[in-house]
């Protein structure tokens, strides 16, 4: 059993995973019917509900970074998760994306830290769930394409900290770790990222980042769904 998330509602074997506590309650409401809290602990804010098509489905935050994520996951894989998508933030870095686009991510390089622990050396590459990436970049045909990102234990803040990889659309926190640790459970991960902020500076609002969250969680609602 787990030992960190405390269930007050069954968990459902498909979930959309954020960092942000507040991403998790805004999604619920946008996507479940009736949903109901099932963890609050660590403020680990958690709902579990049906869709509108009756299909099962928690919307888990994990917190900030990739050791809270990928210790979440983990903690899901007991609780019987078998397929979850992350809809999270980086930043772009490069003049290919710009606020607000959706990036599927197609590989996410390890960049040190957390990902050290699933045994990925400092640039390899980890692959998200076939599956589940084609489904998405299916449902977001035209409106999204698919990029490599890179994950990093610290936010990426300034020119000295950007990826210098030109085939690395953008950077976060928790992808690279998150995937790693879904192959080390055997649960089928994919990722889909808004650009909140780019490396050349300037960030999503509230009212635009929160749209896109929706979005966001539109699509990935619907390819658990199938």
């Amino acid at each position: 059993m787990p030992t960190r998330l405390r269930p007050t509602a069954p968990i459902a074997p498909d979930a959309i995973l954020v960092g942000d506590p507040g991403r998790a309650l805004l999604l619920a409401q946008e996507l479940l019917v009736e949903p109901k809290m099932s963890n609050h602990a660590r403020g680990l804010w958690g709902y579990s509900g049906t869709t509108p098509a009756g299909h099962p489905l928690t919307i888990q935050s994990t917190g900030m970074g990739g050791p809270s994520a990928a210790l979440i996951l983990g903690e899901l894989a007991k609780l019987r998760v078998r397929r979850a998508v992350r809809v999270g933030t980086c930043v772009g870095l490069g003049g290919d994306v710009g606020l607000g686009d959706l990036l599927v991510v197609s590989e996410a390089i390890a960049r040190g830290g957390s990902s050290s622990a699933f045994g990925l050396a400092v640039g390899e590459p980890v692959k998200p769930d076939a599956g589940l990436t084609e489904a998405l970049e299916a449902s977001l045909a035209g409106q999204a394409s698919a990029h490599r990102v890179a994950s990093f234990d610290v936010h990426p803040d300034g020119p000295d900290d950007r990826e210098d990889d030109p085939r690395v659309a953008a950077a976060d926190m928790q992808t690279a770790p998150l995937l790693a640790s879904a192959r080390s459970h055997e649960v089928r991960v994919a990722a889909l990222l808004i650009v909140a902020e780019v490396a050349a500076g300037g960030g999503l609002d509230k009212e635009d980042l929160e749209q896109a969250e929706r979005r966001a969680g539109r699509f990935a609602r619907a390819i658990l769904s199938i």
